[in-house]
């Protein structure tokens, strides 16, 4: 049986031809990198199930881009780059505690599992910030972020955007969703 987390060459070669174009039109985000290292290190066997996450990203909107480099394990980080919070992961609550609350109307899903389905982290606000320095994201939408545990015990979660120049952090009862509030998520490759 195939592994469904697995590309088709034809699905590798599209999406790593697209993180190309993306990673040469957008040096601002990391222009002490190259793309060389780049390919080189989507390019290893070993990473099958990571290029499937950049897929999963690429497929609902995010436009990954690399925004850094860890030197200690050799990894790029990979956030979604998308001007606005990524199209196919909107009108979602928070997480499954969340979903399962709601008596009436329920999303099809929550930002928690859908990134773990992907095999992403939500942005946490701390890197939220970090995307918010390289550019303006999220000037008519927002996106939940990784709530701390104290937030979300007592039923909360956060979201973030950016208006009149400036990045806000606020709160919603877990449970909400609004058809412009996603979430962006990262990557290690």
């Amino acid at each position: 049986m195939e592994n469904k987390k697995e590309l088709s060459p034809q699905q590798r070669e599209e999406l790593i031809g697209a993180l190309k174009a993306r990673f040469k039109s957008n040096m601002n985000l990391h222009n002490d990198l190259s793309w060389d290292g780049v390919r080189a290190r989507l390019d290893s066997v070993s990473l099958g199930k990571k290029l499937w996450s950049l897929f999963e990203m690429e497929r609902t909107g995010g436009e990954p881009d690399v925004v850094g480099y860890d030197k200690k394990t050799g990894e790029y980080i990979f956030y979604d780059c998308s001007a606005e919070s990524p199209k196919g992961r909107r009108s979602f609550c928070y997480d499954r505690e969340a979903l399962e609350l709601r008596k009436e109307y329920k999303p099809e899903n929550t930002a928690v599992d859908m990134a773990a389905d992907m095999g992403i982290e939500l942005l946490t606000e701390e890197e939220y910030r970090e995307l918010q320095k390289l550019g303006n994201f999220d000037t008519k939408t927002s996106s939940w972020v990784k709530t701390p545990a104290e937030i979300r015990k007592l039923g909360g979660a956060i979201f973030c955007d950016r208006r009149y120049d400036h990045v806000f952090v606020y709160h919603n009862g877990a449970e909400s969703y609004y058809g412009a509030r996603g979430f962006r998520g990262s990557v290690k490759v």
